[in-house]
């Protein structure tokens, strides 16, 4: 059985005549539409004799009763009525809803009288849904979220591509600055590979050491270096220490190509430098491979000497190789162990001495130190 909404008040029931048989011959309902809403009507279990039915609200006032079969006829058609009013009520209240109230199917006699009071009040309320989201709680017609507003939107997660222009270059100065270093740092390296200086010289095949006291070739000359002007005579040739003029010749990475005074030169080698000598006739290209260990280099200095009993001879302060060829790995091998090392007078200068090539010593007396 439907209910309508509106005011429940009843009103005023109407005398119903029974007829002989105990059958409604005119049962008038007594809900008649006060202010043009139905009343809402109570239901009733079938088949209790003597309980008042939905016409039967006079017996209820204890005006008529009915027997239990008019009770029942008057239940089922009063039941048809009300269901056929409640529907056109619902229908006219409720036009924005899509849901139609269902109707009890008491028009059939035959039915049971039962589905007439199987509805609850409040089961027939109409579901209305919002036309715009289609079903949701409280949907916006826009997002059909839960609370209204816009459907969240998902971030996007953007990817920066790297500017590699800068982080190449960076990469390249770190680079070249560590070709620097190691440049730089590997020759100090190599050398603390193969050991002290003084070990390094041991390890020269063919090496001849002046200085050292218990070498064979020993020479009490080369251990004092006083300042002497003129011509001075050396029991070794070329020279490699005792006294020596007061002025050096310059060792700057200096390649004379002419004879230089020996006086000077003996100077140099206190100071640290290596002195490579060579015979005139030597062919040009070992000239050239001897000259390319010495230009720009510091506490280098390069001559020919005549009558070199050897190709080639390099002096350090206290020390003397004699190779017949440039090639020689061990004019490398000297160099390394001994130029700066073999210096009597640690830390002095190379530069500012004389650059004139001369056979003989310039005579300025003791002059420099």
């Amino acid at each position: 059985m439907s209910i309508s909404t509106g005011d429940s008040r009843p009103s005023a029931p109407k005398k119903s005549t029974t007829a002989a048989g105990g059958a409604s011959a005119d049962t008038t309902s007594a809900d008649e539409p006060v202010g043009g809403v139905l009343p809402v009507k109570k239901a009733t279990r079938a088949g209790a004799a003597g309980r008042p039915g939905a016409s039967g609200r006079a017996g209820a006032n204890g005006k008529n009763r009915t027997n239990a079969a008019g009770a029942t006829a008057a239940k089922a058609n009063g039941a048809a009525q009300d269901s056929s009013e409640d529907s056109m009520a619902s229908s006219e209240k409720s036009t924005t809803t899509t849901t139609a109230v269902k109707s009890t199917s008491a028009a059939k006699p035959t039915s049971s009288a039962k589905s007439a009071t199987t509805a609850k009040p409040g089961a027939a309320k109409p579901k209305v849904q919002s036309a715009l989201v289609g079903g949701g709680k409280r949907g916006s017609a826009l997002g059909g979220g839960k609370k209204g507003g816009r459907r969240p939107v998902t971030p996007v997660r953007v990817t920066q591509s790297r500017n590699w222009g800068p982080i190449l270059l960076y990469v390249a100065t770190g680079l070249v600055a560590l070709a620097i270093i190691g440049v730089s740092v590997w020759p100090l390296i190599e050398n603390w590979r193969k050991g002290t200086w003084q070990e390094q010289v041991a390890a020269i095949p063919g090496l001849i050491n002046y200085i050292d006291p218990s070498s064979p070739s020993f020479d009490q000359t080369v251990t004092t270096g006083p300042h002497q002007s003129g011509d001075l005579t050396y029991p070794m040739s070329p020279p490699v220490g005792g006294p020596h003029n007061g002025y050096w010749q310059n060792c700057m990475g200096d390649v004379y190509t002419a004879e230089i005074a020996e006086e000077h030169a003996v100077h140099s080698l206190e100071h640290g430098a290596v002195w490579i000598t060579y015979r005139p006739d030597l062919p040009q290209d070992q000239i050239d491979k001897l000259a390319r260990r010495v230009e720009g280099r510091e506490y280098m200095l390069m001559s020919p000497y005549p009558n070199l009993d050897a190709p080639i001879s390099l002096q350090a302060w206290g020390y003397q190789l004699k190779v017949d060829n440039a090639d020689d790995s061990r004019i490398d091998d000297f160099i390394s162990a001994l130029r700066l090392n073999a210096s009597q007078e640690e830390g002095a200068s190379c530069s500012g001495g004389i650059t004139e090539a001369t056979g003989t010593p310039l005579d300025f007396g003791e002059g420099m130190s």
